[in-house]
């Protein structure tokens, strides 16, 4: 049951929610201009998200502001966040530079190799897979299947992260000790997050 309202929703944003990428992925810096010149536009481009986006969150006034500060008042500006989806779109090879490995889109749907993953499934995400699925996607050593929450679950209910990542990186947790050496816990019961 679980699978197929997933899947309804993933229809669903694949229908009527990815315009924002398509217009992020092909003209950028249009959507950019468009965004720094009108604070009503940037006001309706972020709130649409965040209305859309989530499990009915009760955004408050100041929350929503808030957001749309962050865009508006950075130094890069509104548009920074929108050049991601272009390159990743435009990468046609992987390719190496001095920090390692450059990823292209179709390696994203791949197999990620070398890295432990954890996967948390929200109702209200954007593209809900069946588990399956998302367990081809590399080592999956924590999943979370969430009654609550959707694209910004992190902000909507932030104890089912601090949960996730807890239980992901802590004492007996499929990613505990990740880094040689180390782990987490540096003479302290409690772990540093």
């Amino acid at each position: 049951e679980r699978d197929k309202k997933g899947l309804e929703r993933t229809e669903w944003f694949h229908k009527e929610g990815r315009g924002y990428n398509v217009l992020q992925s092909t003209k950028p810096q249009t959507v950019a201009y468009a965004l720094h010149d009108s604070p009503v536009a940037l006001l309706s481009w972020i709130y649409e998200k965040l209305h859309d986006w989530t499990d009915a969150y009760p955004w408050t006034d100041d929350e929503i502001l808030t957001w749309v500060s962050i865009y508006q008042f950075s130094r890069a500006g509104p548009g920074a966040a929108h050049r991601i989806y272009y390159e990743v779109m435009h990468t046609a090879v992987s390719k190496e530079d001095v920090h390692g490995r450059i990823f292209t889109y179709d390696d994203l749907l791949g197999y990620t190799r070398n890295v432990k993953l954890g996967l948390t499934y929200n109702p209200k995400e954007l593209d809900i897979v069946p588990k399956v699925w998302g367990r081809t996607l590399g080592d999956v050593v924590y999943e979370a299947e969430n009654e609550r929450g959707g694209h910004f679950y992190a902000h909507e209910y932030p104890d089912l992260l601090a949960r996730d990542v807890r239980t992901m990186f802590g004492k007996g947790g499929g990613a505990y000790r990740l880094i040689a050496g180390k782990d987490g816990y540096e003479n302290s019961d409690r772990a540093r997050l």
